[in-house]
């Protein structure tokens, strides 16, 4: 499954109840779901934490849907690499 149709999932899975819980709600489900992914990055099985990221790319999706970004055309900024330097790897001082 690529980005868009991970995004066009996810609109047709929970797009009308994600709209009704709105924004905010939203962002603090992502908050959520990242505070998870940490915890089994730290202390979890390889599949409890394919579980994590996989929930955090969906709130993510759900918040885009929302906020009618387009996905594909969002992650077009590391297409080149550094969006700042444009190098691979990356060459920023920072």
């Amino acid at each position: 499954m690529d980005i868009a149709q991970l995004q066009q999932t996810i609109e047709r899975t929970f797009g009308d109840r994600d709209r009704a819980r709105g924004v905010p709600a939203s962002v603090a489900w992502l908050a959520e779901e990242v505070g998870e992914l940490a915890q089994a990055v730290r202390k979890g099985t390889p599949e409890q934490q394919r579980v994590e990221f996989a929930d955090v790319l969906a709130w993510v999706a759900s918040l885009a849907n929302q906020m009618d970004v387009d996905l594909s055309e969002a992650v077009k900024r590391y297409a080149d690499g550094c969006p700042h330097c444009h190098a691979v790897p990356c060459a920023c001082p920072f």
